[in-house]
């Protein structure tokens, strides 16, 4: 695939300008089952989600030009998801239908409000992705580069784009679907030597190095070439650790008050508003990224991650992943 996308004149990156924001992760049916009033399981409520399609709706919903590279399954599933997408205006990349059936993620809580998962979810690209134009921004998610046969291709993706775009990641793991063995640490180590900006949920990093504080978690992921990681600590607040030369960067800001509803697609619309608000530094190629992300100061990383928080806020407010508009932000 890398071999093929920049084939002839080196195309999309200097022949007319670069587009918008292009996601890769999978895409999911959550479904959630909840104790009806006798305490007994009440009826199925689904929802389209999955941390790329959360993304790419919360980014879409923000005004920004969004395309999307997932896999689906020819089923009412898939149909419901492609119809939430084109509700939203984020454009499908090739052919998703890849799967036999779409992935699901089923949450079942009983009458003390404990919840148990069960996950049927499975991972591919587009045959045809590589005919996808050049980005303003990628941003990779969770399953897009830990699950094979998808994660392969994410990463000769994600490599022939590099030189022209910038670069998202935002490691949101799944250790039920993947594990947590040294391959999963090494991929998620190798897809955020690939990018500009890392985000990461403490749990994340507790989950790959349990032996570290977040912190140091984070400051070991932005050794391995990123500009910026930035940590949410749910109720606490986020934080950013960014490196430009020489120069080091960290500092927080609090959550903002939310009547938490659901959390569900919280961390995806953090994610999304992030980019949203560094849109004007996310420049063709990664040493003009790096040096403007590098050249940001503490107030506009506050005023980033901020904003990030105000979007997650909305979104933790409303049963499932509803991000906001901007309209809605003000």
């Amino acid at each position: 695939m890398a071999a093929s996308l920049f084939d002839g004149a080196d195309r999309a990156g200097h022949s007319g300008g670069v587009s918008g924001a292009l996601v890769i992760g999978e895409a999911v049916l959550d479904v959630l089952v909840a104790p009806d009033d006798d305490g007994d399981g009440g009826p199925a409520e689904q929802r389209p989600g999955g941390s790329a399609v959360n993304a790419a709706v919360a980014l879409a919903r923000l005004g920004r030009p969004v395309q999307l590279a997932t896999a689906l399954g020819p089923d009412r599933a898939g149909g419901l998801i492609r119809a939430h997408l084109a509700a939203a205006g984020v454009v499908l990349i090739g052919d998703p239908d890849v799967l036999d059936s779409t992935g699901r993620a089923e949450a079942v809580v009983d009458a003390t409000g404990a919840a148990s998962y069960s996950f049927d979810i499975g991972w591919s690209l587009p045959a045809d992705v590589d005919a996808v134009d050049v980005p303003r921004v990628v941003h990779v998610t969770s399953l897009g580069p830990l699950v094979d046969p998808g994660g392969a291709s994410t990463f000769d993706l994600v490599e022939a784009l590099r030189p022209h775009t910038a670069v998202s990641y935002d490691i949101n793991l799944r250790p039920g679907i993947t594990g947590m063995g040294a391959d999963v640490r090494a991929r998620v180590e190798a897809m955020a030597a690939l990018s500009d900006v890392v985000k990461a949920s403490d749990e994340d990093l507790v989950a790959l190095w349990p032996d570290r504080l977040p912190g140091e978690s984070a400051t070991h992921l932005l050794g391995l070439g990123p500009a910026a990681v930035v940590v949410t600590h749910g109720g606490e607040g986020a934080s950013w650790h960014a490196c430009h030369g020489a120069d080091w960067s960290t500092g927080g800001v609090h959550a903002l008050p939310a009547d938490v509803v659901h959390p569900i697609g919280a961390g995806d619309t953090f994610a999304a508003a992030l980019i949203d608000h560094l849109w004007p530094l996310l420049a063709a190629g990664p040493d003009a990224t790096r040096d403007a992300l590098g050249d940001l100061d503490p107030p506009g990383w506050t005023a980033a991650l901020t904003w990030a928080a105000r979007a997650a806020a909305v979104t933790v407010a409303r049963p499932g992943a509803d991000p906001p508009t901007r309209d809605e932000l003000g």
